[in-house]
């Protein structure tokens, strides 16, 4: 079955929404297109840490505590990595390292990120298509008071501590847009395209950098919606605040709406940020966003779908 929503999603903040997408709708009808300038080389691995956290949220293997990784992980091979006073500093589970491993023997033998992320969710039991945005390579890079900074370095290594300048999306400007991507974003049945609450600047920007991809939403005839991650002038989780205020722009739901301009055909807020509905230029939804429970993933989707097909 062709899917019907498109969610466009980074790691841990868009995995919750695109959870409750999946809950929600019927097999096979959802496609997650997911942030990879985030990816990176590690101990002589091919990392894809958003890729992973949709496939092990999807999957119900993820570990609910952390909100990365596996679920009943175990960490010797850590232990033992730093008893041999290896790089430390990011952290590979035991469960975690044999995708890493088998993803890092595929790709060197030819095989494209996409189709052996599209193996992996079969044989995790997902019914829907998890589409990295390119297989070619583009890495977020960050200028910071700490220097130049590869993502993961700025977000895991260092805490995401340095003030932040400017970012750049490396090799975003000639990489090839996920195919299958620009078939959905093509195709009359597509009913909605969701940007999940996913940190705009990190996780979504990327992709919106990818030109294909940014030509494609622009011209695709199903409404684009968008749900803020700004609730109440603040961020749920992570540097989203924190990157707005270095990059001199207001904390609020409003400056995310502006950021993705006339991509957007709706916008979801939440309750807190009601009174800026009116001045958004664009349809708006208010409603409850912050997703703790299963009941608040799944509640916040139907709403967010019902919202979008109401703008076709």
């Amino acid at each position: 079955m062709t899917a019907r929503i498109l969610a466009l999603s980074g790691g841990i903040g868009g995995a919750k929404l695109a959870l409750g997408l999946y809950q929600t709708l019927g097999a096979g009808e959802l496609a997650v297109l997911v942030n990879t300038a985030d990816d990176f080389e590690h101990l002589g691995l091919y990392i894809s840490p958003d890729v992973d956290t949709l496939l092990y949220t999807l999957a119900g293997l993820a570990d609910p505590e952390r909100g990365w990784g596996r679920a009943a992980e175990t960490w010797q091979f850590m232990a033992e990595l730093r008893r041999l006073g290896g790089e430390d500093w990011f952290s590979l589970g035991d469960k975690d390292l044999a995708l890493h491993v088998e993803r890092t023997r595929q790709l060197r033998a030819g095989a494209s990120l996409t189709a052996i992320t599209g193996a992996v969710a079969g044989r995790f039991g997902i019914q829907a298509q998890i589409l990295p945005m390119s297989d070619q390579p583009v890495r977020t890079i960050l200028s910071t008071d700490a220097g130049v900074l590869d993502f993961q370095r700025y977000f895991v290594g260092l805490r995401a501590q340095p003030v932040v300048h400017s970012i750049e999306y490396r090799g975003a400007g000639t990489a090839a847009a996920n195919p299958e991507a620009l078939s959905l974003l093509a195709d009359p049945a597509l009913e909605a395209v969701i940007l999940c609450p996913s940190n705009p600047w990190l996780s979504i920007a990327p992709l919106l950098a990818v030109p294909a991809l940014r030509a494609a939403l622009s011209a695709c005839r199903a409404p684009v919606v968008a749900v803020s991650p700004i609730v109440g002038g603040a961020a749920i989780k992570g540097p989203t605040a924190k990157i707005m205020t270095e990059l001199g722009l207001p904390v609020t739901a409003a400056a995310v709406a502006r950021y993705y301009g006339e991509l957007l055909d709706g916008y979801v807020l939440d309750r807190s940020d009601a009174a800026l509905a009116p001045d958004l230029g664009l349809p708006a939804l208010v409603t409850a966003t912050v997703m703790k429970t299963a009941e608040d993933k799944q509640r916040l989707a139907r709403e967010v779908v019902a919202f979008a097909r109401q703008l076709t």
